[in-house]
């Protein structure tokens, strides 16, 4: 592992280093307070044992990091150059002890958390006291829309998506599946017949979410066809999946609806599958992602496993 500085290449042992953080994590210490004898106490340490250990530092990276003199301590030229470094390990230190959930500390401070408004709704505001009670030092602002914020742009610690993860900034875990099916109202389907195969939507309503673009259908069996609000008559666009359940409710045509958005409605029977053999292929999962250049922090780990332990574990949606 290399450092590139002004006055050179500190050439570090990596094994070395982590197996003696504590001294990188006094050397941080004893550059912010120039005392040796302080930053040593502040870490229960004697200060000859303090001076042994940034010794010992200084000799692995072979050169100076504190310039010693009886009246005073100074960070040498090195000793400025690797204090970033420095810093960033004890950071990755406390990333990969938080994602093991290993000495963490206590749960605190404010997540900044965006999701779309339906699923929030149904799944997630009803948890909030209890998360909230379990953990008395976290406080939540919640930004509930269908709209994709930018999570870095917005300050977001946290995010619920339900589409394909292109960005290679961030990094996620798996919520739960997002089936996503079609279906009608009884009245409808009654109506205007019910369809056996695919081709028999272009002789239907459609309601098309968002826009017309079709999508493709996909059975277990490997029959595939489109959903195409163009081939059909589809005279209704909604950009609300909340909205759209309740259009197709009412008799306003045929649409696809997410399995964890209508599954109490196919339930009771105001909702019915239609080509109940098909889904809408777009391999869509719930992830909860947050930026990759953060660190994971207690607040953000204990509330992402704490609504996976909630939802994702067995999710309401697919019960029987």
């Amino acid at each position: 592992m290399h450092f590139k500085l002004a006055k050179g290449v500190f050439r570090i042992r990596y094994l070395d280093i982590i197996m003696n953080l504590e001294n990188v994590r006094l050397f941080v210490k004893a550059a912010e307070t120039l005392n040796i004898s302080k930053a040593g106490h502040d870490l229960g340490l004697a200060p000859a044992v303090a001076s042994a250990r940034l010794a010992k530092l200084e000799k692995q990276l072979g050169c100076d990091l504190l310039r010693r003199s009886t009246r005073r301590v100074r960070l040498s030229m090195a000793g400025a150059e690797f204090l970033p470094y420095a810093r960033e390990l004890l950071v990755q230190e406390q990333a990969a002890r938080a994602a093991l959930g290993v000495d963490t500390p206590e749960a605190s401070g404010t997540i900044r958390f965006t999701a779309p408004s339906g699923f929030s709704k149904m799944y997630i505001a009803p948890l909030l006291a209890e998360f909230l009670e379990a953990h008395p030092k976290v406080k939540l602002e919640i930004q509930l829309s269908d709209r994709v914020y930018e999570l870095i742009d917005g300050s977001f610690d946290l995010a619920l998506r339900n589409s394909t993860l292109a960005d290679s900034s961030l990094k996620a875990r798996k919520l739960a599946d997002d089936s996503r099916i079609l279906c009608a109202a009884p009245n409808y389907l009654d109506r205007h017949g019910v369809p056996q195969e695919p081709v028999d939507l272009k002789e239907h309503t459609l309601i098309g979410f968002q826009s017309h673009l079709a999508r493709r259908l996909k059975a277990k069996d490997g029959r595939t066809g489109l959903f195409d609000p163009q081939l059909a008559d589809c005279r209704l666009i909604i950009n609300d999946g909340q909205a759209q359940k309740i259009a197709t409710v009412c008799g306003a045509g045929i649409s696809f609806n997410s399995l964890w958005s209508i599954h109490s409605e196919l339930r009771e029977g105001s909702l019915v599958r239609v080509l109940p053999e098909f889904e809408i292929d777009d391999q869509s999962v719930l992830w909860l992602v947050y930026p990759k250049s953060n660190v994971l922090t207690a607040k953000v780990r204990v509330f992402m496993d704490y609504l996976i332990e909630r939802i994702g574990k067995a999710p309401a949606w697919e019960q029987a």
